[in-house]
């Protein structure tokens, strides 16, 4: 009975049950083996991580930036900075199949920023669609519509940087002063595209990432290997890698190509304008050269040197209705007139715009020793010809004296006197020294207004004839079409610009010049155009010359532009030492023709710099035709 009861249970060891004793045994021995795995996954896991923090394989890995871009949060950072990048690393892992379909340029994860208002206007900047990949703003960022360069919101602590092309720049700034071989571009309307964006993760100022900023919903998610991009990781974990050469010429290329562009654009606009319809505008950033500079400006010039008192006449640029001309930019002028001639050929007026131009140009050359009067002379008046030497650009800029265009004469007389005549079928005596210059401007007008001219009383000559009564006009018509004979004859226009400056507006009142004509009180220019005077008539005769004429002529039509400024004249500034007579009445001396430097003969030069800008297009793209 003993044995039965013995072999239906096992007998106990000390007391227990021995089936009990190995079950709680076994228990045991799978819990310890349990936690000792538990263990050592995590100790192997934390090894593993501290391994790739301080030696990552490849630290511009999306998941890797991911993970520890949140090593440079600082302690301020919200509760949503730390799910967006938790939420971006789960992303990456187990990517959501449901949600929308990015583009094949966007690596696993890449969220779209809300797209902004994308209306602007005709002088702001705007992505085109036709760019391949488009980074939009972020949602801090509203109706962006600033006057310099569209970029997306960027803090200072930001660490990614969204790069804008460079060529993506607003020309709608006045001062294009600093473009060389392009052009600020005004009264921009397009804008071309640009085809490739650099996105570079914390690269500029190696700052901490704060939440909202456009780091935080872009960095680490575009893929490297994205055609047109280089993305650099962030360069507290490893060295950012730089753009290869490759890149930088294709960057360099591109936005040599947006510049091309925009120039193109620029000087389209600008043969479309008509430059003589405008107004005066206050400019703080004028004049063009500091006044009392420029040595070369003649005593009759120089108010400032004279003691005038008011400055506002010099800040003032011409604003034409259809377009914005570009600040004239000395050293690209200088460029397009390397190894040329510039001849202006006329009265003192186009003296006035000689002077302007070459005070405007010696300004930008370093050494002004290099810039010099071919004869040396340091006073412009009474000589035939002066000729300025640019010697760097191997150019001159030249001056010949030919009030009437054609020659003054004297023609003999019975007793042995002679008598003063005016051959309106001769040109200039000068002119066979100038024909062959690359570039003239000419003028006259004023000395048509004096006594000798207006009344026209034997005074006027053709042949050995000698009109005892012409009028003015006819004289002036006969004058002007023996000068186009002359052009259409001996100027090559295959060489040789041609430009005719009109007639520059006086401002004598309760007199003439030599009668008591004043403009001294004069410091505003007129705002009203009911104000300005008639149209010269001397004008209209002009303008039908050069209609009639085989070579073109780019005509320069300051009259009325001129007629607003009534506040530009040297007036009883035109002299420092005035003689005994003068002093008694300097009232009754005045010169209300002439222009004060820095002044309205500025505008004139920035009016010639424009047409220079478009011949030297149209020239580029007749050559490209003849290809």
């Amino acid at each position: 009975m003993a044995d039965t009861t013995a072999s239906k249970h096992p007998s106990s060891i000390n007391g227990g049950n021995i089936v009990t004793d190995i079950k709680n045994f076994s228990s045991l021995l799978r819990t310890r083996r349990t936690v000792t795995f538990a263990y050592g996954f995590m100790f192997a896991f934390v090894a593993f991580t501290i391994f790739l923090a301080f030696s990552p394989p490849n630290s511009s890995s999306p998941w890797f930036t991911n993970i520890f871009s949140t090593s440079t949060s600082t302690s301020t950072a919200s509760s949503d900075s730390y799910r967006s990048q938790f939420s971006s690393i789960f992303s990456y892992f187990l990517p959501n199949k449901t949600s929308a379909a990015t583009s094949p340029e966007q690596g696993p994860g890449f969220s779209s920023l809300p797209s902004q208002n994308a209306t602007r206007s005709n002088n702001s900047l705007s992505q085109s669609p036709s760019t391949k990949t488009e980074v939009k703003d972020p949602p801090s960022v509203n109706n962006l519509t600033q006057s310099t360069v569209l970029q997306p919101n960027r803090t200072a602590n930001s660490s990614a940087v969204v790069k804008e092309p460079a060529f993506a720049k607003n020309q709608t700034q006045t001062a294009v002063n600093s473009y060389k071989g392009q052009v600020l571009k005004p009264n921009q309307t397009t804008v071309a595209n640009p085809t490739t964006i650099q996105v570079a993760a914390n690269q500029s100022e190696n700052t901490p990432t704060k939440s909202g900023s456009l780091a935080k919903e872009g960095s680490g998610n575009q893929d490297k290997r994205d055609a047109g991009k280089t993305v650099a990781s962030n360069s507290t974990a490893s060295p950012v890698k730089k753009p290869s050469n490759a890149m930088k010429q294709s960057n360099e290329t591109n936005s040599g190509m947006e510049v091309k562009q925009e120039f193109d654009n620029l000087v389209q606009n600008l043969a479309n304008c008509d430059f003589f319809d405008g107004e005066w505008v206050k400019d703080d950033s004028y004049p063009l050269y500091k006044p009392g500079s420029c040595s070369l400006v003649d005593e009759q010039f120089n108010c400032i040197l004279n003691g005038r008192p008011d400055k506002g006449y010099q800040k003032y640029k011409w604003k034409p209705k259809g377009c914005t001309l570009p600040r004239l930019n000395p050293r690209d002028m200088l460029d397009m007139l390397r190894g040329k001639r510039l001849v202006f050929v006329g009265d003192s007026l186009n003296r006035n715009m000689w002077e302007s131009l070459v005070c405007i140009l010696k300004g930008s050359v370093k050494d002004r020793s290099k810039v010099f009067e071919a004869n040396g002379r340091h006073h412009f008046r009474g000589e035939a010809s002066y000729s300025f030497v640019f010697k760097d650009y191997n150019c001159t800029i030249e001056f010949f004296v030919s009030p009437f265009l054609v020659q003054e004469w004297e023609m003999p007389e019975k007793d042995g006197s002679k008598k003063e005549t005016l051959r309106l079928d001769l040109v200039g005596r000068s002119s066979s020294q100038y024909k062959s210059a690359d570039i003239i401007v000419f003028n006259t007008g004023h000395w048509w207004t004096h006594d000798k001219t207006s009344k026209g009383k034997d005074y006027y000559q053709e042949g050995s004839h000698v009109y005892n009564e012409l009028n003015v006009l006819e004289a002036f018509r006969k004058a002007l079409t023996t000068w186009a004979k002359w052009v259409d004859a001996n100027v090559n226009p295959m060489k040789s610009l041609v430009f005719f400056r009109g007639y520059s507006a006086s401002h004598f009142s309760g007199g003439q010049w030599n009668s008591g004509g004043q403009c001294d009180s004069e410091v505003e220019p007129i705002k009203n155009v009911t104000y300005l005077r008639e149209y010269p008539s001397k004008m209209l005769v002009l303008e039908k010359v050069l209609r009639n004429m085989k070579t073109h002529v780019t005509y320069l039509n300051v009259t009325q532009m001129t007629d607003f400024r009534k506040d530009g004249h040297p007036s009883v500034y035109r002299k420092k030492n005035l003689s005994p007579e003068e002093r008694k009445s300097p009232l009754h001396f005045q010169d209300c023709s002439h222009w004060c430097l820095p002044g309205v003969p500025d505008a004139w030069n920035e009016i010639l710099y424009a047409n220079l800008l478009i011949s030297e297009k149209q020239k580029q793209q007749a050559q490209k035709r003849h290809r």
